[in-house]
């Protein structure tokens, strides 16, 4: 039984380096999140000047009470031991994804699957940032390459710096595990 039964249940942030974790969960958290950015040293990967090493660890209360712990993982692939710790006992993932990056189906493809093992199954939102430079694939573009088994992520277009736009994935996850919360109790 997950904790979302209980008023309190914890998500993940995960995605590639420079998706946006560190930001969305900075967007939306009550506290002051904290995180373990260092300098970034694999400047091939991404130009950004530092990145997540450890997690990243923020809060927010939803209207109806439940309290909602957000874990951000690093991006790194190497760092998968973590993602598998930071993911023991979450309620839900939500998968973070730079449209513009040619990768971007194959990375999206990668994170699912890595974290679809880690939580309840359908447990799992995606948000598209970037959609807006050139290149960049579209949500319903993404969609139809994410089959699957009849199984498709809802895929949201965000701008993970607008804390509105964060709390739509958070609240569409909510509703994903609202309902099978529902669907186990009937």
């Amino acid at each position: 039984m997950n904790d979302f039964a209980f008023g309190e249940f914890k998500l993940v942030f995960t995605g590639p380096m420079g998706a946006g974790k560190t930001t969305a969960i900075a967007a939306i958290s009550e506290v002051p999140p904290v995180r373990t950015e260092v300098e970034n040293t694999d400047r091939q990967a991404h130009a950004k000047e530092t990145t997540t090493v450890g997690l990243d660890l923020g809060r927010i209360t939803l209207p109806d009470g439940h309290v909602v712990h957000l874990y951000g993982t690093p991006g790194q692939s190497r760092f998968r031991l973590m993602w598998q710790i930071i993911s023991r006992g979450a309620a839900g993932v939500i998968v973070l994804l730079d449209a513009s990056h040619p990768e971007v189906v194959a990375q999206a493809r990668q994170y699912i699957d890595a974290f679809r093992a880690w939580v309840p199954a359908g447990a799992i939102v995606v948000g598209l940032g970037r959609t807006d430079l050139p290149g960049a694939i579209d949500s319903d573009d993404l969609i139809a390459r994410l089959d699957y088994e009849g199984w498709r992520p809802p895929v949201f277009s965000v701008d993970v710096r607008r804390s509105g736009d964060v709390l739509l994935l958070v609240r569409a996850l909510a509703c994903i595990l609202q309902f099978q919360s529902e669907s186990e109790s009937a």
